[in-house]
């Protein structure tokens, strides 16, 4: 299924919203980015199937002026159904969609 395949940590945004996310490794940004230029949707997102453990879903990855990466929200049906939280690492396995 997977284009990609990564670790990273699940952090909280605090913003007007509880959101999960998971920021991307540069090098995964910097070919996603060059691979999807022509598909980017509005803000520059990405629409990509991703799995974490036994939960597959579709959603867009979001560029980050502050991160300097993509970065992937995480659904908290998800979350609950794989039982991770904010400071936990997971692994993703994501595939780029419009190509």
């Amino acid at each position: 299924m997977s284009d990609y395949r990564f670790t990273g940590e699940v952090w909280l945004y605090r913003g007007t919203g509880p959101w999960h996310f998971v920021t991307l490794p540069f090098d995964l940004t910097d070919e996603i980015d060059e691979r999807t230029t022509q598909v980017q949707h509005g803000f520059g997102s990405v629409k990509v199937e991703v799995a974490v453990g036994s939960s597959t879903w579709t959603t867009s990855l979001f560029p980050s002026d502050s991160v300097k990466s993509y970065i992937l929200p995480l659904k908290k049906q998800v979350r609950t159904a794989e039982g991770f939280a904010a400071g936990d690492t997971i692994t993703v396995s994501l595939r780029l969609v419009d190509l």
